[in-house]
């Protein structure tokens, strides 16, 4: 189907020669002599692109552009301008005019403008697509995703939310596991009592039993006054902890005798106190590796792992990436008041290509960069972090890192983040900003490379004293 363009001009002979050009493009075209019977033909015709003088007599080209946004918002209107009207164009260009061409026409521009406007066409029709996905995603959750991968997830997280069994969400980080959490509470018969996130890599040992079941006080010093713990808080709802292989060993038994028994005792208290809480539980650990090693006892891993819902990384569920900006752009649309669509195809194309070891999270936070350096209404690839454009990856300078096939999945990442720690000259808080990860998580994962290294080490020196 060929591209209908709109010619409107009272000039007879400047709309025909504009005709004649544009036909010989490949264009279907019609014209019109004024603003109100362009108006009647556009409504009537729905062309793509709709071609006006700026200067005309009754109903000008500001009018009709005016009369276009409120009936056909999405048609790109290009305003033709003479010599003192380029103000007037400027004034049109903030009410929403996609460009405006000054005579005399210069046929090579108005041809590459006119290709331009029909691809932001496309643009807003695959934004408007991706806008009513968004809307059809399973109601009451945060879960996005059309693909084959996402869609497994929601059929688990539909099936496992009215029951009241343990949940065990598996992922990497930044993959959105507390989402799948929410998700779950959020289709569960609790929905309408309190979901209460702890993560637990974020709280001191020393703390982590005061948060989880409170204190009386006087039960230590500075503890002036009763506080419930995260358990009383979450009671009749949801308790979702993040990071459960991070929580310290002496406390895994505590825990579990709550879970079995549905009662706990704050701390400096003398009575049991009833919970009824449904616990939801995240790592991006082996919890099978974490028992072998001795971190992690194996009664609580049998009475957590009752339900298991794995979160693919973002670079395997990579035709999931449009839908996930489309949902940021509009988030942050919200947030900084800025009027911005969508992602050019030349930007999306980069976000769909790039490997994302920061998962959901770090698209986020490039979503967010990008809304605050743009100044228009849609994100193009100059608003992408350097190193993620493909001149970057590109140029002699840019870093790679190699490895051999097979190697597991742990040791890539922990050789992809030791080599950005490198890159970025041992600074931790820039590391962890390009990982799209906190710093706690940094800290926690070469903690953890730390610790196997010397467990290799020490294993290596019983070999050679045997």
């Amino acid at each position: 189907m060929r591209v209908r363009l709109l010619i409107v001009d009272d000039e007879p002979d400047g709309r025909d020669a504009l005709a004649e050009l544009t036909q010989r493009w490949g264009y279907e075209v019609l014209t019109a002599d004024d603003g109100t019977d362009a108006l009647r033909r556009a409504i009537e015709w729905h062309p793509d692109v709709l071609l006006t003088d700026l200067v005309m007599p009754n109903m000008d080209g500001l009018w009709l552009l005016r009369a276009v946004r409120a009936e056909l918002p999405d048609l790109p209107v290009l305003l033709i301008t003479g010599q003192g009207t380029v103000q007037t164009a400027v004034q049109a260009i903030k009410e929403g005019a996609y460009d405006f061409i000054e005579k005399p026409l210069d046929p090579a521009r108005l041809r590459v403008v006119l290709e331009r406007a029909l691809e932001k066409k496309e643009t807003l029709r695959e934004v408007q697509l991706l806008r009513r996905r968004l809307a059809a995603m399973a109601p009451g959750t945060d879960l996005i995703g059309q693909g084959p991968a996402m869609q497994r997830v929601a059929e688990l997280v539909k099936k496992v939310a009215p029951s009241n069994a343990s949940v065990v969400i598996t992922g990497e980080s930044g993959t959105g596991k507390e989402v799948v959490a929410r998700a779950v509470h959020g289709l569960s018969p609790r929905k309408d009592k309190a979901f209460v996130a702890l993560n637990c890599s974020a709280i001191p040992p020393t703390l982590i039993e005061s948060e989880l079941f409170g204190y009386e006080r006087g039960a230590f010093t500075g503890a002036d006054q009763r506080r419930l713990g995260n358990f009383e808080m979450a009671h009749g709802g949801t308790l979702f902890l993040d990071e459960i292989g991070e929580l310290p060993l002496e406390m895994q038994g505590k825990f579990l005798r709550v879970l079995e028994e549905r009662k706990l005792r704050r701390l400096g208290g003398k009575a049991e106190v009833e919970v009824d809480v449904r616990v939801l539980c995240a790592t991006n650990r082996d919890l099978k590796q974490e028992i072998r090693s001795g971190r992690f006892r194996e009664d609580l891993y049998f009475r957590l792992h009752v339900f298991t819902v794995h979160l693919p990384p973002l670079r395997e569920r990579r035709e999931d990436v449009p839908l996930l900006v489309q949902h940021f752009i509009e988030k942050f649309t919200g947030e900084t008041g800025k009027h911005v669509h969508g992602a050019t195809p030349e930007a999306m194309a980069v976000l769909q290509a790039y490997a994302w070891p920061g998962n959901i999270r770090e698209l986020r936070n490039t979503v967010e960069r990008g809304m605050i350096l743009v100044d228009g209404d849609m994100i193009g690839e100059e608003h992408l972090p350097p190193d993620m454009r493909p001149q970057a990856a590109g140029g002699g300078s840019a870093a790679a890192l190699q490895m051999p096939l097979g190697i597991p999945l742990r040791e890539v990442e922990k050789e992809y983040v030791l080599a950005s720690l490198r890159r970025n000259g041992g600074n931790k808080a820039r590391t962890a900003e390009l990982l799209g990860i906190s710093e706690k998580t940094l800290y926690n994962k070469l903690h953890r490379y730390a610790a196997r290294a010397s467990e290799r080490a020490g294993a290596a020196a019983g070999e050679d004293d045997a």
